[in-house]
């Protein structure tokens, strides 16, 4: 796939010039490009990809960058390369009939090399320069310099002849990339092109554990500075593609922003609000805890929010998925016919890891996703230890977070394996980490499911019950018994006794508060009787004084007539004195 032209040389810090390759990863590990004006050497085995990087240089630079090439070759024809590229959309035979592009195949045998005598390259300078002037060319391809001097046993002219090669290529001002065979304790046959190039990249097509991988090494560049780490490449039908992802740094931005787990209850334990976005969540569980379940439902919340969701499965086909899911209650089909959700289901062992990783690459590339499903990681071992897969999935959550993408990886571990054991080599790459255990308990098992881990938010430290049913998962508090948690049927047989024995409490709480009522409804009456006998008392009492105070006071009256009396009768009958005559 062409892309529109583009700027066509950049500099390096130190201000030497160089030319934008255009394919896809390899101009950021060389900071622009190849040396402009310089030859540039690409050595490798045989199906390493050398023909193919040469002319995806030469037709990236002719349609992005407006600079026409001339491709020289030693072993195939026009014809014949036209057509090997055209599946990967590059139509060499329109790009000549537009003067972007050149093919010259020079026809070298080896019978002719040993009757010429001594070996002269005045003639293939002379046709490039006619090639080169025909279109105006700025870039050059020699594809290979091995079969340029295979009939010449001479070390003393073979040398002398490539550098006087690399010499007027570089007096012309030809960004020239020439290809070279890969020598047995050499980077070529020859061990010279590699000391009078500018740059030297090196492809390896290599065999491991029966799994084939490329990658590439800039073993040389004058001048400025580069990556020297091995890169892995992928060629596809998108043509030649690198993924220099060691490169990336831990510069990524972090948000506040948050999004939901698809699981309320989930949503509940990491403060209410779910995970953060952007950032990476482990779920690891033993067989069947329900670790591609949980995923889905993540998935289905993504897609009802519009956001696209990309599930990259490596144990379960498609069609395997969308049905497992149904029978939970979630319907992914629907998002996947709305153009929100992609699939892609493959066996691990189809690629090796660096094919694994350049491909999740591209597969994000294209369908710019929001969040990612990988499930599970943990096959990733099937094609490489366990420090290659650990180096794939920092490569990988890096790529993720630099794009602002929540990423979910499900992980499979043993029964018998610690809890997080089996993880400790990539934990510091988790954001939130859940953690899914089968329980067994009076004949039967159960899920669990604990947070071991959320940065940057308060969560849950208390086990929860992770239950699936026909309307999607659920949580559930477990039951405290004397041995400890309780789950499942054990649970609600605990409940039911809590409930039953609670309904006991309830009835014989009542009972006594009836028993109290009668009490205190016979304390009143009791109450109210010595009431009324107080007041009758009260009552007689009272009489009793009143009677005796009036009977005082008729006494009193009585007393006072009678004193009255008595003093009247004594007035009556007292005599007169007689004055004494």
């Amino acid at each position: 796939m062409l892309r529109k032209k583009r700027k066509t040389e950049t500099r390096s810090g130190n201000g030497l010039a160089k030319s934008p390759t255009g394919i896809a990863g390899l101009d950021e590990i060389t900071n622009g490009g190849i040396p402009r004006g310089r030859p540039t050497l690409v050595c490798g085995g045989a199906g390493s990809g050398k023909t193919l990087f040469a002319i995806e240089f030469l037709v990236r630079g002719a349609v992005e960058f407006g600079e026409p090439g001339v491709f020289i070759a030693f072993e195939e024809t026009a014809d014949e390369l036209a057509k090997n590229v055209r599946s990967l959309g590059f139509d060499l035979d329109k790009l000549s009939r537009q003067k972007k592009l050149a093919i010259d195949y020079v026809h070298v045998e080896r019978c002719e090399i040993l009757e010429s005598g001594e070996y002269d390259l005045e003639g293939l300078f002379i046709r490039i320069a006619h090639a080169v002037k025909s279109i105006g060319a700025k870039r050059i391809v020699l594809d290979t310099v091995e079969a340029l001097f295979a009939g010449l046993s001479n070390d003393f002219i073979l040398r002398g002849e490539l550098r006087r090669l690399f010499r007027w290529l570089k007096d012309e001002g030809l960004t020239a990339v020439i290809t070279a065979e890969r020598g047995v304790s050499t980077l070529t046959r020859q061990g010279l092109e590699e000391y009078v190039s500018d740059c030297v990249i090196l492809l390896d097509h290599r065999v491991i554990d029966q799994m084939a991988t490329r990658r590439m090494r800039v073993v040389k560049y004058r001048g400025t500075i580069h990556g020297t780490n091995e890169y892995p490449f992928l060629i596809d039908k998108q043509g030649f593609s690198v993924l220099p992802v060691t490169g990336l740094s831990l510069e990524h931005q972090a948000t506040s922003a948050r999004l939901s787990s698809g699981i309320p209850e989930l949503d509940a334990m990491l403060g209410g609000k779910g995970y953060f976005r952007g950032s990476t969540v482990l779920i690891t569980g033993t067989p069947g805890t329900g670790k591609t379940s949980m995923a889905a439902h993540f998935v289905d919340a993504a897609c009802r929010r519009g956001e696209r969701c990309s599930f990259l499965a490596f144990e379960e086909s498609e069609s395997q998925i969308l049905r497992n899911m149904r029978s939970i209650g979630l319907d992914l089909g629907q998002w996947l016919k709305k153009g929100l959700l992609q699939i892609k289901a493959s066996r691990p062992t189809l690629l090796g890891l660096e094919m694994h990783l350049v491909t999740v690459h591209q597969e994000i590339e294209q369908f710019r996703p929001r969040n990612v499903v990988i499930d599970p990681i943990t096959d990733f071992e099937a094609v490489g230890s366990h420090g290659d897969a650990k180096t794939m999935l920092l490569r990988i959550v890096d790529f993720l977070k630099s794009r602002q993408i929540t990423a979910v990886f499900t992980s499979l571990i043993s029964e018998d394996t610690t809890p997080g054991a089996a993880e400790v080599g990539i934990s510091s790459l988790i954001d939130t980490w859940l953690l899914l255990r089968n329980l067994e308990q009076a004949g039967e098992r159960n899920r669990s499911l604990y947070i071991l881990k959320s940065r940057g938010m308060p969560h849950s430290n208390q086990i929860r019950e992770f239950v699936l049913t026909n309307h999607g998962a659920r949580l559930i508090k477990v039951a405290i018994g004397p041995d400890g948690i309780v789950t499942g049927s054990s649970r609600e047989a605990l409940q039911a006794r809590e409930k039953s024995n609670g309904i006991a409490n309830e009835q014989s709480r009542q009972s006594r508060r009836r028993s109290l009522d009668h009490k205190h409804t016979a304390l009143l009456a009791r109450l109210k009787a010595l009431q009324s006998e107080f007041d009758a008392e009260a009552n007689a009492v009272m009489t009793d004084i009143e009677q005796e105070g009036l009977r005082e006071k008729h006494a009193q009256a009585q007393r006072s007539r009678l004193v009255q009396s008595r003093t009247e009768r004594s007035r009556r009958f007292t005599p007169v004195k007689d004055d004494g005559k």
